[in-house]
């Protein structure tokens, strides 16, 4: 388990390729393949490199003895007082996981917990200010993806909003904000 590197935008955009493949896409990520691959490498390698350094955000994969990676997550912090992905002011200063992914072969061996435990570490040790939450939401016709959150230790917070992005074709659907209080 490692942070991407900002030169390693190669294997950030083919990992969300197989991701917005997998056919779990359509309640998992508020992407589709089709915007993906259009994306120019230029926004695959501004990805790659916000995603390596500084506060403001980190993407962790976990890598195989060959090399190949084979899941990720992301952890976006967002400062109190700033706006989120949902247009509503920021209360507290917090972290909020983005794009889990574990290959299907690699499913059910400890890697999204050992995703999830080095992405709290990093998030529980930032400073100046700290994080009091981590928090993440879950597409409601996604059970197996919020029992894992469950076992993590993430707790549903109450908080519903409506599906917003590119799966928001699916009109009514919502997501549920899940959270992990620092320790």
């Amino acid at each position: 388990m490692r942070a991407v590197q900002g030169d390693e935008w190669e294997k950030v955009k083919e990992l969300r390729i197989a991701a917005l493949r997998d056919p779990a896409a359509p309640v998992a990520f508020l992407e589709t393949l089709d915007q993906a691959e259009a994306r120019p490498d230029e926004f695959w390698q501004d990805r790659a490199e916000g995603a390596s350094h500084g506060r403001s955000a980190r993407q962790f994969v976990a890598e195989a003895p060959d090399g190949q990676w084979v899941g990720s997550l992301t952890v976006l912090v967002e400062e109190s007082g700033t706006t989120d992905f949902f247009e509503r002011v920021v209360e507290r200063t917090q972290g909020h996981v983005v794009g889990v992914f574990v290959r299907t072969e690699h499913r059910g061996a400890g890697v999204a917990d050992a995703l999830f435990t080095t992405a709290l570490d990093w998030a529980w040790s930032l400073e100046g200010p700290t994080l009091e939450r981590v928090r993440l939401f879950v597409h409601e016709d996604n059970p197996r993806a919020g029992a894992f959150y469950r076992r993590f230790g993430f707790r549903a917070s109450g908080q519903v909003v409506p599906l917003a992005g590119a799966a928001a074709g699916d009109q009514g659907a919502k997501e549920l904000e899940y959270v992990i209080a620092r320790p």
